[in-house]
């Protein structure tokens, strides 16, 4: 909605083009922004917001009405609009003379604030032409290997969407809105008060710019119902958990012909009983036998794709990593696997027999380093 915020904001310096740019200008330099910008392409904590900002700039200045308001208000932020002058020598008027401070409480920007506001605490606020429509969010909760792997899922939601019926045009089929015949489509009209002439929001059309005279009647003349609607996802291979897919366009329509909000997804994964994430890899936790540990062996090993074969070095001890490639998220990671050595129990006679030969037969372990250590 055109409110106050417009005085401080230039839409023509967030896109990068002058005053007098041409529509195709605007989207050129928009579009270039928007790909530069995309949350889902730039990881720049900063991103998000200055895309919302150009996105909001591009609303406005895309649309005629919108933009010859803009300006409107930008004129007489400046002294040179609709703030007529002083009658009388001096050449013009002195804003913070006249009002205080732009920045300060009480000064310039409060002013407007009242000027765009209509009834009891300026609850309803003067609607431009186009205006983009509000994110919208849900959750979706994954398998763990759909997570890594990647998939697509359909998430139902009741939000709302673009009217069926009159395709978000707020009228009634085989009608279209009219242009408001009181501000001629600019959605402003001026008041002369002595020696200032104010711009104000049309009453007629309560700033819009176009008269709906005969409502379509499921939506009631918003251009939007709710109701339910089945989305479908496309989940990136490796995302993690309480990460979000940003859909664009997918969110609740923009007013007036303005582009649809975004669709934010949180995504929720379950944990697995075999594996876990440390990034893009994977990891697992391998029992091995404690002959199979000293002389090595060749073992299967579970991955999400099925079993592959992993060869065990002689003498692996309890804690070391084995790394089997291309097994973790698909192009990007491997599955790394620890081994855990298992101390034989319950050993028969023979067993027993066998391994204090061995013993007898094995050098003592080395521990130098505590003795040193210790003094003992």
């Amino acid at each position: 909605m055109a409110s106050q915020e417009w005085l401080e904001k230039d839409f023509y310096a967030m896109l990068g083009v002058p005053q007098d740019a041409s529509k195709k200008d605007i989207e050129r330099a928009y579009r270039k922004l928007a790909r530069e910008l995309h949350p889902d392409h730039n990881p720049e904590p900063t991103a998000e917001e200055r895309f919302k900002g150009v996105s909001e700039a591009y609303s406005v200045l895309h649309d005629d009405k919108a933009r010859a308001e803009y300006d409107q208000i930008q004129l007489m932020k400046t002294g040179r609009g609709g703030f007529g002058g002083m009658h009388g020598g001096g050449g013009g008027v002195n804003f913070e003379d006249l009002f205080g401070n732009p920045a300060s409480s009480g000064g310039f920007s409060d002013l407007f604030g009242d000027l765009f506001s209509r009834g009891s605490g300026g609850a309803h606020r003067r609607r431009s032409g186009a205006q983009r429509g509000n994110d919208l969010r849900t959750h979706i909760t994954l398998d763990f290997a759909d997570a890594v792997k990647g998939t697509t899922a359909d998430i139902r939601m009741r939000a709302p969407g673009e009217c069926e019926t009159c395709h978000g045009s707020g009228a009634k089929p085989g009608t279209a809105p009219s242009t408001c015949t009181r501000c001629g489509g600019r959605g402003l009209v001026t008041e002369n008060q002595g020696a200032f002439s104010f711009a104000q929001p049309c009453p007629e059309c309560e700033g819009t710019g176009t008269v709906v005279a005969d409502p379509c009647a499921d939506c009631g003349g918003t251009g939007a119902t709710t109701r339910d609607r089945v989305i479908t996802v496309r989940v990136p291979a490796g995302i993690g958990d309480g990460q979000s897919i940003r859909l664009a366009g997918r969110g609740a329509p923009g007013e007036r012909g303005g582009p649809a909000g975004d669709l934010l997804v949180k995504v929720a994964v379950r944990s697995h009983p075999l594996f876990a994430r440390d990034g893009d890899n994977l990891t697992l936790r391998l029992p091995v036998a404690f002959p199979e540990a000293a002389m090595g062996a060749k073992v299967k090993v579970p991955t999400l794709d099925g079993p592959v074969t992993l060869k065990i070095p002689e003498s692996t001890p309890t804690g070391r990593v084995l790394r089997v490639k291309g097994r973790g998220v698909p192009g990007k990671g491997d599955l790394l696997v620890t081994i855990d050595v298992e101390v034989p129990q319950g050993l028969s006679a023979e067993a027993r027999e066998a391994l204090e030969k061995y013993a007898a037969a094995a050098p003592a372990a080395d521990r130098s380093k505590l003795e040193e250590l210790t003094g003992q």
